[in-house]
């Protein structure tokens, strides 16, 4: 038996360990997150901004701040539940089996794995000490590129069903004083505008209801500085995405301390799931990166990971294009579209994009009333199919792509008549149509297949068919899922498995068909997320191609994606000559949209040059790093420069955006960035229109450092509104 002292000596023991503090960091190169748990053994964020040299260090950080909770909870918890102790907004909120709607959850256990040299996996459990729920942290780090991945999985161990009210993907805590959120608002044909304010005590919410296109009035991007406005070049700044393709809600709460607490996730409206016993639920992730060199050092670090890491072939290849939207509309046939592919290889591009009207037989897609749904040839337009078309093409000497729209249908269509079940739509209401369409239900396994189904057909019919534009261009009204009511599942569950629905079709699109570019389309930029980028090669930033306008669009996208992944598309769109247009369009991925018969002959041997010049640099604007030199929304000539990754090449665009300035717009140089001082690099003047010359000094070479302290003029004004240079290692 043991003795009295034994027994004493044992629970002094276990109450050291149960009040032992336990310290969290998880680290990048430069930047740290750092968690540890109280007395109470609460979880708390600690730390987030500049890693410490010595890890040790961390654990004295909270004792530093002086910060009474008993107000409101613990302000600075990792994450945040409802319905006990704690009053601020909550980042988790549920109802459990037996109706009770309190939650509290205790720190229970942590490890950390490395999957690879540079990649770090931080897993934090915490658990409810009464209910058998469990949730897990994640922490996903890219050591050099300083990016961190963050999402949560909530596990329901109870006899029965939890509702989930709440279920954010990630609770930061930043302690800084003085935040500006920069948010990204918009509509159509205007999208990724910005707005920069201040935050304020209380919460400043973006968030969308839309379902689908949810970047179509404003974005899951953000940006918040420290202290000040967000600079290019200095000061603390904060770049994230959370990477979900449909509701989001984004809430900065600045607290009675003037702290900013982050909460990031699925919109709950509307959305409470339903977790069974013995079922796991995953949030989609919050990307961020952190920056204490401005939002210029910010971007390049997510647009380094974003290209090696998570969009599909991002450090490849893509191809150049002639689209037919513009030329055509919906009135073609085979032998104007064959004329076309020979204008498309007469250009220079790789290939021919068919857009819309090309199916539909019972109700013809001969505008946007009918016949979508229906994805087999119309053999009026295209008696000889599709097949006819990719060999034309590759005849002609160019590849062949298709658009599709495989989530939506118009109720003018057969699959509309046959299945009105797989449709979202209100049984007691009125259809309400987007643009003459409604969206299918792909929380139905059927509706999945289907989808599926239209681009498997595509490539098994036409294996040499080189490139989808996959198009959503519908909102989701009168939610209401048939399948759901059927198999006796909530309707708050539409909204979340719609999204998983769409992610599981592109999953097996993608084992099967890994490596074909498809572009990711949604009547402008509704769609530009990290997580459908895992399955499509680039994007559409906006229906708006008005060269001047895509400066701006293109200078704000640029904050959270590479120009890989950004399609810019020469257009009649604007006055300007087709030379400004090119040179804008040249800032990502080239393609046209244009009447090539229509161009007259210097037009045209422009364009092929330009398009010949653009094979010689493409891979450094894809690759290289992005530096933003001369804002458009502080000066009247917008500069921005890519460099090769071995500081032997760049490429820098300038442009002249208002006609207000009479004089020389450039009348100092512009600094350039990212050089190396002791290269000396050749600066010569491209892409010039025929009988044309430059007005500046070919050949000139310069140091590094030059170019970087005093820098180069590209000598830009209303006569020469655009001009690239193009700067190479001299030897």
């Amino acid at each position: 038996m043991k003795s009295i002292y034994q027994i004493a000596a044992a629970l002094l023991l276990l109450s050291l360990k149960s009040y032992a503090q336990t310290t969290i960091p998880i680290e990048t190169a430069n930047y740290a997150l750092v968690l540890q748990t109280d007395k109470n053994n609460y979880l708390s964020m600690v730390h987030f901004g500049k890693k410490l040299s010595q890890t040790a260090d961390y654990k004295d950080i909270a004792g530093s701040f002086k910060f009474p909770d008993d107000n409101s909870g613990i302000y600075n918890n990792a994450y945040t539940p409802a319905g006990t102790w704690n009053l601020s907004e909550p980042a988790i909120q549920v109802t459990h089996a037996d109706g009770n709607p309190s939650l509290d959850l205790k720190y229970l256990s942590h490890q950390t794995v490395k999957p690879d040299a540079n990649t770090t996996l931080t897993t934090v459990q915490v658990q409810d000490p009464v209910y058998k729920l469990t949730v897990t942290l994640f922490y996903k780090t890219w050591n050099q590129e300083n990016v961190i991945e963050q999402w949560v999985e909530i596990t329901n161990q109870e006899k029965g069903p939890v509702v989930l009210q709440k279920y954010a993907s990630a609770n930061l805590f930043l302690s800084n004083k003085d935040f500006y959120l920069t948010s990204f608002q918009g509509e159509y044909l205007k999208e990724m505008q910005p707005q920069e304010e201040k935050l304020t005590q209380g919460i400043r919410t973006l968030d969308s209801k839309l379902g689908t296109r949810a970047m179509l009035l404003g974005t899951p991007n953000f940006m918040v500085s420290f202290g000040q406005p967000a600079q290019e070049t200095n000061g603390m700044v904060l770049l994230g995405q959370l990477a979900w393709s449909g509701n989001y809600k984004l809430d900065f709460e600045v607290d009675s301390y003037k702290n900013l607490r982050l909460i990031a996730g699925i919109n709950p409206y509307a959305s409470a799931y339903t977790l069974a016993a013995g079922k796991t639920f995953k949030t989609p992730s919050l990307l961020y990166t952190l920056s204490d060199n401005g939002t210029g050092q910010a971007s390049r670090q997510l647009q380094r990971w974003a290209r090696k890491y998570r969009v599909l072939d991002g450090e490849g290849d893509r191809l150049t294009l002639l689209n037919n939207w513009e030329a055509t509309y919906f009135d073609f046939d085979e032998p104007k579209l064959s004329g076309l592919f020979t204008d498309a290889k007469n250009l220079g591009v790789d290939m021919f994009l068919l857009d819309d009207g090309w199916f539909g037989n019972k109700y013809p897609r001969n505008n946007d009333k009918a016949g979508l749904g229906d994805w087999q040839e119309n053999v009026k337009k295209l008696p000889h199919g599709l097949g006819y078309l990719v060999k034309e093409a590759k005849t002609a000497g160019v590849k062949f792509g298709i658009w599709i729209e495989p989530e939506m249908v118009n109720p003018k269509s057969e699959l509309y008549e046959k299945h009105p079940d797989w449709v979202i739509r209100q049984p007691e209401r009125p259809e309400k149509y987007y643009r003459n369409q409604l969206v299918l239900d792909l929380a139905n396994p059927q509706v999945q297949d289907f989808v599926f189904g239209i681009v498997d057909g595509l490539f098994t019919k036409n294996p040499e068919l080189a490139f989808i534009k996959w198009d959503c261009n519908a909102v989701i009204y009168n939610a209401y899922s048939a399948w759901l009511n059927k198999n006796k599942l909530p309707q708050s569950h539409l909204y979340v498995e719609y999204v998983n629905g769409l992610y599981s079709v592109l999953q097996r699109i993608r084992a099967k068909y890994p490596k074909v570019p498809m572009m990711l389309c949604s009547g402008g930029g509704g769609r530009g997320d990290y997580e459908l980028l895992k399955y499509f090669t680039e994007f559409w930033p906006s229906d708006d191609t008005e060269p001047i306008e895509r400066i701006f669009l293109q200078w704000n996208y640029s904050y959270f994606f590479p120009s890989i992944t950004t399609d810019c598309h020469v257009t009649d769109w604007g006055k300007q000559p087709i030379k400004f247009r090119v040179d804008v369009a040249s800032m990502g991925k080239l393609g046209f949209d244009i009447v090539v018969g229509h161009l007259t002959p210097n037009d045209l041997a422009f364009c092929q040059q330009a398009l010949k010049n653009y094979t010689g640099f493409k891979d450094v604007v894809w690759h290289g790093d992005q530096y933003r030199l001369a804002s458009p929304y502080e000066n009247p000539v917008a500069s921005v420069a890519y460099v090769s990754d071995d500081k032997n090449s760049a490429i820098m665009f300038t442009y002249l955006h208002t006609n207000r300035v009479m004089q020389s717009a450039t009348e100092r140089p512009i600094k350039l960035a990212g050089l190396e001082a002791n290269k000396r690099y050749s600066v010569k003047e491209i892409n010039l229109y025929p009988g044309t010359k430059s007005t500046l000094e070919e050949g000139k070479v310069y140091s590094g450092s030059f170019l970087m302290n005093v820098g180069i003029n590209p000598d830009v004004n209303s006569r020469r509104a655009s001009v690239v240079l193009q700067l190479t290692k001299a030897e």
